[in-house]
This record gives structure tokens, sequence and C-alpha cells, in this order.
């Protein structure tokens, strides 16, 4: 067992994932990093090793298949054998009017934003609870979508994944948090990502939430004691913003 605390981090080879494994390899953390391409994972991981990580062991894993989303998490406790943070970053978006967008669009968001998240849950349960046994606590942060909090026209599909992400994070609270494992679901407008690139002729990507500012808010939720439960953090935009994406 490692003797560093050390995160899982899915989607991590660019945007929102990268960001947060650069915050904690900054501070020196092992890091298990997740996405579907190893050439993206191998070049992330040779910078995360410059920027102060420890150990870094690249696992890639494809969100859409349940026996690949299992192995990730098996690979990743018998190569580092404790889980000090689950981030569940890998996610995909879809704009669609509810008359118009295709249901096998929104089978796939959910098979990748809810489905996945479920089973990688589900099987890091025993190395989240062993860690949290050893070493005080571990934390599970789930990037989700101010979509899934407040609605957003053309993002019916996209933000109710991210509700059930954000359900499913609660619920998992109330069943573990006495274990000292708890979950904290991360909740922003507009983030200066690809994902957005579709906006940004209306809003410039300088004007969104930055990556950098939702790693500020993962780091935080893994410095916090077990005593400390934060179930949802919402970043919204400036000005007339608040409750919209």
């Amino acid at each position: 067992m490692s003797d560093n605390r050390v995160a899982l981090v899915t989607g991590a080879s660019r945007g929102i994932g990268a960001a947060i494994a650069a915050r904690l390899a900054a501070d020196g953390w092992d890091l298990g990093i997740s996405s579907r391409g190893r050439e993206a994972l191998e070049q992330r991981a040779d910078e995360l090793r410059d920027a102060g990580a420890g150990r870094v062991e690249v696992i890639p894993a494809d969100m859409t298949d349940p026996d690949a989303v299992e192995g990730l998490a098996a690979a990743h406790a018998e190569a580092f054998g404790r889980c000090d943070a689950l981030v569940i970053n890998a996610g995909m978006g879809q704009k669609g009017a509810v008359a118009d967008l295709p249901v096998r669009r929104f089978d796939r968001l959910y098979q990748v934003n809810v489905r996945a998240p479920y089973i990688l849950l589900q099987s890091l349960i025993p190395t989240l609870r062993s860690t949290a046994q050893a070493h005080g606590s571990s934390k599970v942060i789930a990037v989700a979508s101010i979509t899934g909090v407040y609605p957003e026209p053309q993002l019916s599909a996209y933000g109710a994944t991210k509700a059930a992400l954000i359900s499913l994070c609660e619920t998992f609270n109330l069943e573990e948090s006495l274990n000292g494992v708890s979950a904290t679901t991360i909740a922003p407008g507009y983030v200066d990502t690809d994902m957005s690139d579709w906006l940004k002729d209306k809003i410039p990507g300088d004007e969104m939430i930055t990556v950098d500012d939702v790693a500020t808010m993962a780091h935080a939720a893994t410095q916090l004691s077990r005593f400390a439960v934060l179930p949802n953090v919402i970043l919204t935009r400036p000005g007339a913003n608040l409750h919209r994406a």
C-alpha cells in the first residue's frame, strides 16, 4: 500500500480532469489516471510527474463498457491498495430539445454520466472504506453540472443525467459517511473546455468558469476531515446567471 495519498481521476487526459489531477500532483499525491486513449494519458502522466506527483499509473478505460469500468477499479486497487479520492469526471454532453433529441442519444448520456459512475462507486467501495479506516477518511468528487440543479434549454437530457449523479452521491453519503467515506458533487455552469465550444460564439471562453476554478473546489473537498460532509457545490457565472448555466 502506498504511503502517499492516492487518487483515481477519470477523464484525466484533458479539461477539468487534467486540471484536478494537476492540482493533486502539486500536493505530491500518487495518481491513477484514466480516459479512453492511452497515448494522451501517457503524455499527461509525464506532465503530472514533472508537476510533483509521486507514482502515476495510466489505466485506459471506456466508460461505455461496464467490464472496463469494473476493470479500472480493480486495476487501481491492485496498483495502489488505497484510494483517498475518487474523482469521477469522465462524462459526455449532448444538446437537443426534448421534442427532437433521439432516445438513443439519451441512453448513451445515461450510460456514461450515470451508469459508469454507479459501477465505479460500487466497485471501489471496499477500497474507499479500507482507506478511510486506515487513514481517517476518503472522498468521492463527482463533476456534475448546474443543469442538474437548474433547467437549461437544449440540455434536458444532459441535465437529467447530472441530476441523477447528484442524487446518487447524496444517497451514497447517507449510506457511507459513517464509514468515513463521503461524496461531493461539483455543479458548475459553463466551463471553458471543448465541451462548451458550441456556445462560444455567444459566451466567450474567457467569460466562462475556468477548469482551475473547478479543480480548486475538488482539491478543497479532499482536505476535509471525515466529520465534514460537503454534498454539492454550485459554481455560477457572474451577473444574471446565478440560476442559469
